[in-house]
C-alpha cells in the first residue's frame, strides 16, 4: 500500500508523516483486504488544522475530512471516520448471499442473522399478474411452491390468494 502525506502551510515532519501513516496503516489493516493507495492531507490556516484523507481500496473510495485546532486530533478524527466508513463496507459485504452461500457449501455454520444485518433482508420481485378468476388462481396455488398466487380479477381489480398458517387458503381483493 502507497501512504502520500502531504503538507500545506506547515513544514513537513517526520513525526506528522510517520504518525499519520502509521495510524492509517492499522485502520486499512484491521478493516480492508485489498489496499490500495492512500493520500492524506495535512494542512494548516491560522487556528485551524486539517486533515484530509482519501483512500482506494476494494474498488471503494473513502475520504474523510476533519477540522480542530490541533493537527494530531485532526487525524485521529478524520481517520476515525474512515474507520466508519471501512467498517460499514465490511460488513455490508458480509452480509451478502454469496458469503452465506460459500459458508454452506464449505459445512462451515452460518453467521447468526442478528448478526449480519441490522434488519430483517428485503427481496423485491416484479410480477404481472395474469387475468383469472378466484378458482384458477386456487388451483394454480395449489399446483405451486409458493406461498400465494397474485392476479387480476375481471372488473375487481388485483387480489391474492396465499396459504394461512392454519393450512385454509386466504383471498386479498383490492377494493374498488
Amino acid at each position: 500500500m502507497q501512504i502520500t502525506v502531504t503538507f500545506r502551510g506547515i513544514d513537513p515532519t517526520p513525526a506528522l508523516r510517520t504518525y499519520a501513516a502509521d495510524k492509517l496503516a492499522r485502520v486499512v489493516r484491521k478493516y480492508l483486504k485489498r489496499p490500495g493507495d492512500a493520500h492524506v492531507i495535512l494542512s494548516v490556516a491560522k487556528s485551524r488544522h486539517a486533515a484530509e484523507v482519501t483512500l482506494q481500496a476494494d474498488h471503494v473510495a473513502f475520504v474523510a475530512k476533519e477540522t480542530t485546532n490541533d493537527l494530531y486530533s485532526a487525524i485521529d478524527q478524520a481517520l476515525a471516520k474512515l474507520a466508519h466508513q471501512a467498517q460499514k463496507l465490511k460488513t455490508q459485504r458480509a452480509g451478502r448471499k454469496g458469503r452465506d452461500s460459500a459458508r454452506v457449501l464449505s459445512g462451515e455454520p452460518a453467521a447468526p442473522r442478528s448478526l449480519v444485518s441490522a434488519g430483517p433482508a428485503v427481496v423485491r420481485e416484479r410480477l404481472r399478474p395474469a387475468p383469472m378468476d378466484v378458482d384458477e388462481a386456487v388451483a394454480r396455488l395449489e399446483r405451486s411452491e409458493q406461498g400465494f398466487v397474485a392476479f387480476v380479477q375481471e372488473g375487481r381489480g388485483l387480489a391474492v390468494v396465499h396459504r394461512r398458517a392454519d393450512g385454509r387458503i386466504g383471498l386479498i381483493e383490492t377494493p374498488r
